[in-house]
């Protein structure tokens, strides 16, 4: 309870009244009692100091009937007597019997000493005056002593009244100090608890409601201060969250993989691609070093921390089948402090393939052209070394020549088709016609090659046919590479099968046979460039290795499929898929 403002008001204005009546109380009766402390002193003084008391003097009766003249003056009632001593200070007579021997106190003393006594001992419970009468024409020599003597029942009675006085106005400012404390503390708490209520609903995420200015007072200045402070933080959340989701948005969808870890090696950040190439879990836990020992990257913590933000290390990495290249960089916080590392994944596996695509590539084309040039080379070489004066040599030196030139024709023929296709620089001369009527023309153009190989060369329409929107000489291009394929790799007497349909809103063309077939560890490498099955036997019944490649970029140029479906010594069958027309 006393940690409330309003409870810590009211109490310090109850000390403060309680401080205040105590000082002005004790200075009160203070006071009182110096005054009449005073006042006794003062009223002795005139009665003992103007009037002169030794030459009546003769004896204490005699002393005693002047003295009885200045009752009044010396205040002489129940509470203040007057006695007469003797030179050693013993009774002899006075206003009353004393109850009990007067025992010489330092006033009785000064007097006995010649000296009147007029000291006051506030603590003690009376006050007291004495003076010394002398023996008549005597120096020095004390006969008598009058004493007065104050039991101070009159100050007693009014620092009872005072007090009485003081408790009771003490009584009644401690209510009011009270209710002015509640009533103050209220003005002051009551906008505050609206503020705390406020601040509380502020950290909920509340920013929404407004405090009502009801003072120009520092309050009201505070409570404008919070409204503006609580419009400025809801603005600038708000921005900070927009930034944050931007940033969790690329984080988590970019193609790159990011890690953050602190200076104790704990994880605290991954999206899910970093998830994806690494083959975590949800609730992985991962440690750098321990991580990063077990997949030889050679990179520890120590390494980086007290890295330049500036700089980069990287590292090359194999996890799960995945090439991945790694760059580590120290992150800071305020006053440049290091916060952790921040790690980020790329997979390289594709550019790693198409770096060995490219290098099989180079390879190839430098095999099949190295080959055709070494037979020109050495062919042309046996005729310029006196072949030419046989005719007959010499003729089949120069088929020779001449077939092996027609090779390298068929195949930087069908380089610069590819690289046409690669670049988009192929002129598409795309129109409407009629796909059956095609496949028709394919097939007697090759019909005599079939009969050549005792094949059996048909085609079939399943159902009606609408004519596509396409480049006619392209796509007669790739029938005639893969029919032509079908040909050259079906055992003499074979079956070849050619159908064309539609369904749904794509025309098929789909050409089957039942030669060699395709092992099936070749089928996923079957559309790649310079592939073959059967090298020797490719290059033997003149292949370039490209046919199947320029065929599916054909297909693909034309928004379609090709998929191709075989089994070793049972045959292969390819299905063409092009969009039809929207009707």
């Amino acid at each position: 309870m006393t940690k409330s403002i309003q409870w810590k008001l009211v109490i310090m204005f109850v000390l403060l009244v309680i401080s205040v009546m105590i000082v002005m109380g004790t200075y009160l009766l203070n006071s009182i009692t110096n005054f009449y402390h005073e006042e006794f002193i003062d009223q002795m003084d005139r009665v003992f100091q103007k009037e002169d008391f030794h030459l009546a003097a003769a004896t204490a009766n005699t002393l005693e009937e002047k003295l009885k003249l200045f009752i009044g003056q010396l205040g002489i009632d129940s509470y203040r007597d007057y006695y007469i001593l003797n030179s050693l200070g013993g009774y002899m007579t006075g206003s009353r019997q004393p109850t009990v021997n007067l025992e010489p106190t330092p006033n009785i003393i000064s007097a006995m000493a010649g000296q009147i006594g007029k000291e006051v001992t506030p603590n003690d419970d009376y006050i007291d005056y004495a003076v010394p009468i002398f023996f008549e024409n005597s120096q020095g020599n004390v006969k008598y002593v009058i004493y007065i003597r104050d039991t101070k029942e009159e100050l007693k009675s009014m620092t009872s009244e005072i007090n009485f006085i003081i408790i009771s106005a003490l009584f009644f400012g401690l209510m009011i100090s009270i209710g002015l404390g509640f009533l103050l503390s209220n003005t002051i708490t009551t906008p505050i608890a609206v503020l705390t209520r406020k601040a509380e609903k502020m950290a909920a995420g509340d920013f929404e409601h407004t405090i009502e200015v009801k003072s120009k007072d520092e309050i009201g200045k505070l409570t404008n201060a919070f409204n503006n402070m609580a419009a400025a933080l809801k603005k600038n959340l708000e921005k900070i969250a927009s930034e944050k989701n931007k940033m969790e948005a690329i984080f988590l969808h970019m193609t790159d993989g990011i890690m953050a870890f602190n200076l104790e090696g704990a994880i605290i950040h991954i999206n899910l691609a970093a998830k994806r190439m690494l083959g975590f879990k949800e609730d992985r836990t991962i440690h750098f070093d321990d991580y990063f020992k077990k997949v030889d990257a050679s990179i520890t913590l120590g390494d980086l921390i007290y890295l330049d933000h500036t700089n980069t290390l990287e590292r090359q990495l194999e996890i799960n089948g995945l090439h991945l290249k790694a760059f580590f960089v120290t992150f800071k916080l305020e006053q440049n402090k290091p916060g952790g590392v921040v790690v980020v994944l790329q997979d390289v596996t594709e550019q790693q393939k198409l770096e060995g695509v490219r290098r099989e590539f180079v390879a190839n084309v430098s095999h099949e052209l190295k080959t055709p040039l070494t037979s020109i080379k050495s062919y042309a070489e046996t005729l310029l070394g006196g072949a030419l004066d046989d005719r007959e040599t010499a003729t089949h030196f120069l088929n020779v020549i001449n077939n092996e030139s027609d090779r390298m024709t068929r195949l930087v023929r069908d380089l610069l088709v590819l690289s046409r296709l690669d670049y988009e620089q192929t002129e598409w001369k795309k129109a409407l016609f009629s796909l059956p009527l095609l496949i028709e023309e394919v097939t007697e153009k090759l019909s005599l090659s079939a009969k050549s190989r005792n094949h059996r060369l048909t085609f079939a329409l399943t159902n009606e046919t609408p004519e596509i929107y396409a480049d006619r000489d392209k796509i007669e291009q790739v029938l005639m590479n893969i029919v032509s394929n079908a040909i050259k790799y079906t055992p003499e007497g074979g079956e070849i099968s050619i159908f064309a349909g539609c369904i749904y809103n794509e025309v098929y063309i789909k050409i089957k046979d039942n030669g060699i077939g395709i092992p099936k560890a070749d089928l996923s490498r079957i559309f790649e460039r310079f592939y073959r099955v059967d090298k020797a036997r490719s290059r033997e019944l003149g292949g370039t290795g490209l046919g199947l490649a320029i065929a599916r970029e054909i297909v693909t140029a034309h928004d379609g499929t090709i998929d191709i479906n075989s089994e070793q010594d049972q045959g292969t069958e390819i299905v063409i898929k092009i969009p039809a027309p929207a009707q």
